[in-house]
């Protein structure tokens, strides 16, 4: 097993049979001690943090799987912090793909001069590179098919999934309670077809969760959601 990658939240390791392992970490993303889903750097280290992530993206992706929508999934051992993964190619560098129902984050910071804070979305889509040089900068439909990045067909494809994706986490949250406000995906080609097909995770460290009115942090998220 050789490790090929080292990201914030989680490191990336190879494995003989041609599959991947991802461990989780401690660590999440926001800006001086905030945590933030939408944020590129890693903004302080909560314990657990790894284990919760990986619970609620178990859950989640087990469901996906059930319901017939690809993920690179295979399964996941919660007391190591891993998840065994099909491999995956990204497209271009990377991206990633936020579903929107509410106004908060980014979207508020960028049009707050026609947006209200926390004013319904109607599963708005967004995309944007992963590029922390360039504080992940939202890119079009237009420009993802000129630079080669995803042709109008599979920005498409990758679209519905989003929404699809976004409806049904939506939904399993509404059933404890608690209101999605946005939640951020990442996307990769697998298999012979190149399939695209949700990769990456589906955790409380990646979407913005609230009950009452009130956000609810990504520990707090996992043990509200898998409680009996």
């Amino acid at each position: 097993m050789n490790i090929v990658y080292e990201g914030k939240t989680k490191d990336v390791y190879s494995l003989e049979d041609g599959n991947y392992l991802l461990k989780f970490k401690d660590d999440v993303t926001g800006e001086n001690g905030v945590f933030d889903p939408g944020a590129n750097t890693v903004g302080l280290t909560m314990e657990g943090a790894g284990k919760a992530g990986l619970r609620l993206t178990k859950h989640f992706f087990e469901l996906l799987n059930e319901k017939g929508i690809p993920t690179h999934y295979i399964d996941a051992n919660i007391e190591e912090s891993t998840m065994t993964v099909k491999p995956a190619k990204v497209f271009g560098n990377g991206i990633e793909v936020i579903c929107r129902y509410r106004a908060v984050g980014s979207f508020l910071r960028r049009y707050g001069m026609y947006a209200k804070e926390g004013q319904p979305l109607d599963a708005f889509v967004e995309v944007t590179l992963k590029d922390d040089l360039r504080q992940d900068p939202p890119i079009t439909e237009d420009a993802l098919d000129m630079l080669g990045i995803l042709s109008k067909d599979e920005y498409k494809v990758l679209k519905n999934l989003t929404q699809k994706i976004g409806d049904i986490v939506k939904e399993e949250l509404a059933k404890k309670g608690i209101e999605l406000y946005d939640i951020k995906f990442e996307f990769g080609r697998i298999g012979q077809k190149d399939e695209i097909a949700l990769i990456d995770e589906i955790s409380g460290g990646n979407m913005r969760a609230y009950k009452n009115g009130k956000y609810i942090e990504p520990l707090k998220l996992e043990k509200l959601m898998l409680e009996d």
